[in-house]
């Protein structure tokens, strides 16, 4: 007869260094403090969220979990930077046991210890968006599918489609049936592509962005042991921005908590506004019942703005049916109305904002503190135009990165060919800049140039090392002993350079030599200044106007990689920063560098303004005609006007033109005023009615 002895675990007294009561307010303090198991923390906006995240890591470490059993989980580079920088100052000491992180660098992390389960070498090479296009393009330009013949999607289409079939563990026909209906036919031919492009990154020792989660739970999922070492090693899960998580996300946190169910997931329904991109609202909506027994804490005081935005960010919010009921209560005193203003047309509307931001600044007020957001970035071309006519300075969140530029992914890419000798992106890219070598003289190159560093006596294949190598040179390869030498490959394929590429090649390989140093092969900071005064210097002048500006971007970029101990590091880091969402810019401080901020919602999304103002508030446009096609649409853009409205501090002006030009020459139409200002009470607004002078 066997039976059960359950065994209490014990704890010895804590002595608690921080007064968690007097620090926090009830709420927040309840959510620090609460007992382990399954727990889901509404955040309401302006909340303390990031406060209440960082008391609770102080709260577990005082009970005597060590550092090392946390697992912090946040969506950008920058909010897990703060985070751990705020538990550090916190508590006085560092906690580099602790693991804090992005979803994406988390799993790199892990993907680079168990690699080699899953067929790949431990200095995979991380592909950003530019180099998986490339990737792509390869595959179809070496499959039977005539593009000429069919209207076949772009490789950058191709990429989206695939990206989403992941990150929502949907198949290929049901993302075309339900996104992009037009390429629904070609379900078999796309379907094979995302094959030969899985084939492709195998090969070439190479993820994108969506592999380092989608083979971090596969390795989970395929590989008990493993799977069992991490649910044993993280006891309790802390995870950020739980409303903006997909299905690949969710999957991964609830097979990680499945143990010791000890997760602890925050965030605000309400703010749930990702769908397009593939998150999926019913995570944090149905936390409850994935986990029987979870305790529900809501945070609902704003420290942010003033009640009168506060009681408009109420009503705003309330007409949606799915959604956790809260009430965001005021901590500051009372202020302004908000203000609604109907313009007859854009051009008044953008005549509006840009008198009353110079009026707002000529009172004392700050540019950098004032924002205009919208739905749609063509909501703004006429501001844009009247701000240029005004002179007023201002800055668009949009455009290209600063990682994701040409100049940039030039010179990592001298970086990522020593990190990694199979990168083949990394190879054609640097031969391309190279005189007289094309597409098809750079694909000539990479094969002579595979073929003699596979071949190369001096090594064997990072990939064939045991895992108990730990001897590496930070690079993120080999251990230093294994190390190929590229150089030489390189030397050996000067035979097949085209003459007018000879004298650059050799230059190349010297360059090659000098990085392949072993007292510069370890910094990104000592590469970089050796790529530049190589020769990218001169291609700078050749091919670029603005030559100084990017020579000093380049500059920027050594300065930056100094704070990484290793390479594998620098160019981690890189990868995750070009595909993640665009992060806040850092505001000047100088008054004369002030900018008025131009933004859509999504990206302003956890900022916020002193003055914020929200444009085109019509049918069709915010919200947009498309999501006004089914309910969860229209409740999806009812929350992005809620984020709107929560970004501002101390006033906030919503407006819309009653007349709006029409497509394709058809004249002006007239705009109906926005469902979301019919649903707040007009006792709410003080409505300003505009008025020609003269």
């Amino acid at each position: 007869m066997s039976r059960d002895y359950v065994l209490q675990p014990f704890q010895a007294a804590v002595h608690l260094q921080i007064d968690y009561a007097r620090e926090l307010n009830q709420q927040q303090c309840a959510a620090v403090t609460a007992p382990p198991g399954p727990a889901l923390v509404i955040a309401g906006a302006g909340s303390g969220k990031t406060r209440t995240l960082i008391y609770r890591v102080a709260y577990l470490l005082e009970q005597g979990i060590p550092p090392d059993r946390i697992l912090l989980l946040t969506f950008t580079n920058k909010a897990a930077g703060e985070m751990m920088r705020r538990v550090t100052d916190l508590l006085g000491h560092e906690l580099t046991a602790l693991w804090g992180g992005t979803f994406h660098s988390i799993g790199n992390r892990i993907l680079r210890q168990h690699a080699a389960l899953l067929g790949y070498g431990r200095d995979f090479t991380i592909l950003d968006r530019d180099d998986a296009k490339h990737h792509i393009s390869s595959c179809v330009a070496e499959s039977d599918i005539d593009v000429k013949a069919t209207r076949f999607p772009k490789a950058e289409v191709l990429g989206d489609i695939f990206s989403l079939a992941v990150n929502t563990h949907k198949s290929i026909p049901e993302i075309l049936g339900t996104e992009y209906g037009y390429f629904a036919d070609l379900a078999p031919q796309i379907e094979a592509m995302q094959q030969s492009y899985r084939a492709r990154k195998l090969a070439t020792n190479a993820v994108d962005f969506d592999d380092l989660l989608v083979l971090w739970l596969k390795l989970l999922q395929t590989h008990a042991d493993v799977c069992e070492h991490y649910q044993r090693r993280f006891q309790f899960l802390l995870v950020d921005e739980y409303q903006d998580t997909n299905k690949l996300q969710s999957d991964l946190i609830d097979l990680l908590a499945a143990r010791h169910r000890n997760v602890m997931v925050v965030g605000d329904d309400a703010q749930s506004i990702y769908a397009w991109r593939g998150a999926n609202f019913q995570n944090i909506l149905k936390f409850p019942e994935r986990y029987p027994g979870a305790q529900t804490y809501k945070i609902e005081t704003n420290y942010r703005s003033t009640p009168e935005i506060l009681t408009v960010a109420n009503a705003a919010i309330a007409a949606n049916v799915q959604q956790f009921a809260k009430q965001l209560a005021p901590a500051r005193k009372s202020g302004a109305k908000p203000v609604l203003v109907t313009c007859n047309d854009a051009a008044e509307q953008a005549a509006f904002v840009a008198q009353r931001v110079l009026e707002l600044r000529e009172e004392g007020g700050d540019m950098n503190q004032m924002a205009v957001l919208y739905r749609s970035h063509f909501h703004a071309l006429e501001l844009q135009l009247e701000l240029t006519r005004r002179n007023i300075p201002f800055s668009i969140t949009s455009g290209i990165r600063f990682f994701e530029q040409a100049h940039i992914k030039d010179v990592t890419a001298h970086l990522k060919l020593v990190t990694n000798p199979r990168d083949e992106l990394s190879f054609k890219r640097i031969a391309q800049l190279l005189p007289g070598v094309g597409g098809k003289g750079a694909d000539k190159l990479w094969r002579t140039f595979n073929g003699e560093h596979a071949n190369s006596p001096l090594t064997r294949p990072a990939d064939t090392l045991s895992p108990s190598d730990e001897e590496r040179d930070g690079v993120g390869g080999a251990p230093v002993a294994n190390r190929k030498h590229i150089a030489t490959a390189l030397q050996a394929c000067a035979k097949h350079v085209p003459k007018k590429a000879l004298l650059a090649w050799a230059q190349l390989t010297a360059t090659v030599a000098q990085l392949e140093a072993p007292d510069v092969r370890t910094s990104a900071a000592r590469m970089i200044p050796l790529v530049i005064e190589a020769g990218y210097d001169d291609h700078l002048k050749e091919n670029f106007a603005n030559y100084r500006s990017r020579l000093e971007d380049l500059k920027q970029l050594a300065v930056f990689a100094q704070q990484f101990p290793t390479v594998d590091e620098f160019l981690t880091q890189l990868a995750l920063l070009t595909n993640v969402e665009a992060e806040a810019e850092q505001q000047p401080a100088n008054r004369d560098d002030e900018k008025l901020r131009l933004s859509t919602i999504h990206q302003a999304k956890g900022l916020e303004f002193d003055v914020v103002f929200i444009l085109m508030l019509c049918d069709g446009l915010f919200p947009s005609a498309r999501s006004m096609e089914s309910t969860e649409g229209e409740e999806e853009e009812r929350r992005l006007f809620y984020v709107a409205v929560t970004r501002a501090r101390n006033e906030l002006y919503l407006s819309y033109p009653l007349l709006r030009a029409g497509y394709g020459n058809t004249g002006a139409t007239m705009q109906q005023p926005s469902r979301f200002l019919e649903e707040i009470p007009k006792a709410l607004l003080d409505e300003w009615n505009l008025r020609s002078y003269g």
